[in-house]
């Protein structure tokens, strides 16, 4: 019956429409006064003067607050005076132009509704934060400046993303959480079981017998959603996934989380050439994205987080990427002067501080290196024909280091099982992947771009357990 008239024998009678909530952001957008208003949101500061209450309210939508001036002629009034940070409010009254500086509406309320009271144990009070503190009330964060503008970003990167490969005729997939393949082949796993482990079924040999547990087999959180992604591009063409990964690595670094998000297009009839075009492409309609999208965002982290950030972004997107075989890059290395704390060696993989070296001080630009050993890589990547190297491609940025990797996909049936029995594969455990070189097989190409990465370098944050709702990092598992 909302805003509809009710009818009666006689007359009409019109139901008044409940008013709609307006975000903060909006109403600060907005260019004409607006009466009746109803905004909602968390008191960031109340200020008191003889007759008024001035209270700063932020509902998430914008990094800015919009003003409330409550009058002491408010039934509530005693109440309103004592409102303190983290409180909730709804808010109800007339937006008019502001008359004090730096703002260009507030709100003169008619009525202010406490929804949620707060108490001095509010940890978010009116001051500095440092990351690490605030990485210990995760619930809570998302409700200070940088945080909420980190988290908006992180929205709109995940709508821009599928907005790429929408446009592109690319069609979204989504694979499997539990699997039974281990595509990375480094046997960095989390295990998924239903057995007791208290009472174990066990095999004659005394091992754990998986064949008993609910999928009757091993099965894992996945690390990849690429083999079930290729199976798909066999069909579909052009397909992506774009969804939750997990490595079981005890690695403590502000690059490495235990459970991130993936992007992985994959795409039939497509080489090595066209994998690193898309790749190059997305990155720079990323960052074009966000720069365009989210303004305020970006200008609360060049201030307060790193000040070279917009120049940097600038500078990717007004430059061509450079691209060098992994044989080249080895021989820059060397020949840099660099001290270097991993070594540099043909055969070993690139470092952050190596990848950091090429893009930030030789080329100073971004950098795209392939042609990878094939001892260092898996074995679903294309074998060239110098039967030393494979077709891998890894996309690297200043400030950050790798942040797409992927490759070429082998598809000769015989030198895939030859791949496999090099890496100490069965080929009988993956005889639906086999299947899809024995009919029709195509070349093919896909890669991951690390989500958090790619948030990472568009923000300026350093480190990965700030651009994670709740991050899951070892001996790390909160919320």
């Amino acid at each position: 019956m909302r805003g509809t008239p009710l009818e009666c024998a006689h007359c009409f009678v019109h139901l008044p429409a409940m008013l709609s909530p307006t975000s903060v952001k909006d109403a600060l957008n907005r260019t004409a006064p607006l009466a009746p208003i109803m905004v909602q949101g968390w008191v960031r500061t109340r200020r008191d003067s003889k007759d008024f209450s001035f209270i700063e309210l932020n509902d998430g939508s914008s990094l800015r607050n919009l003003q409330i001036i409550a009058s002491n002629s408010l039934s509530n009034y005693a109440a309103v005076q004592r409102l303190i940070t983290g409180a909730s409010v709804s808010v109800r009254g007339e937006l008019v132009a502001s008359q004090g500086k730096g703002q260009n509406w507030e709100v003169v309320a008619d009525e202010v509704t406490i929804v949620g009271a707060s108490d001095d144990s509010y940890p978010l009070q009116k001051k500095g934060h440092t990351p690490e503190f605030l990485r210990e009330i995760a619930h809570l964060r998302p409700r200070s400046n940088l945080f909420s503008c980190v988290f908006r970003v992180r929205s709109r990167l995940a709508f821009a993303i599928h907005q790429f490969f929408q446009e592109r005729g690319f069609y979204y997939i989504h694979t499997p959480i539990i699997t039974g393949s281990d595509c990375e082949g480094a046997g960095e796993l989390f295990r998924v079981t239903a057995i007791d482990c208290k009472n174990p079924p066990r095999q004659a040999s005394g091992d754990i017998d998986y064949a008993k547990d609910f999928f009757g087999r091993s099965t894992y959180l996945t690390v990849s959603g690429q083999l079930e992604a290729e199976a798909f591009a066999s069909a579909l063409s052009k397909v992506y996934t774009f969804g939750p990964t997990f490595r079981a690595e005890n690695s403590n670094t502000s690059r490495h989380a235990n459970e991130f998000w993936m992007i992985e297009p994959e795409m039939a009839f497509t080489d090595l050439n066209g994998n690193m075009d898309l790749a190059e492409e997305i990155v720079k309609y990323l960052i074009r994205d966000v720069r365009e999208k989210c303004p305020e965002e970006l200008g609360l982290f060049a201030k307060f987080v790193d000040k070279e950030l917009l120049d940097r972004l600038d500078f990717v997107l007004e430059r061509s990427f450079q691209r060098t075989t992994y044989t080249e890059a080895i021989e820059l290395l060397k020949k840099s002067g660099e001290k270097f704390e991993f070594p540099v060696e043909c055969g070993l993989n690139l470092q952050s501080e190596h990848e950091r070296w090429l893009t930030e001080k030789h080329f100073k630009c971004p950098v795209t290196v392939f042609n990878y050993p094939k001892e260092i890589k898996p074995f679903y990547m294309r074998l060239n024909d110098d039967d030393k190297t494979v077709t891998a491609m890894d996309l690297l940025v200043p400030g950050i280091g790798e942040i797409v990797g992927g490759s070429q996909r082998e598809e000769r049936l015989e030198v895939l099982e030859a791949n496999m029995r090099r890496h100490k594969m069965d080929p009988a455990d993956y005889k639906w992947y086999l299947d899809l070189r024995r009919y029709g097989t195509v070349p093919h190409s896909g890669f991951g771009l690390g989500f958090e990465r790619m948030l990472m370098f568009v923000t300026g944050v350093a480190n990965i357990r700030d651009v994670i709702p709740f991050a899951r990092t070892p001996g790390s598992a909160e919320f």
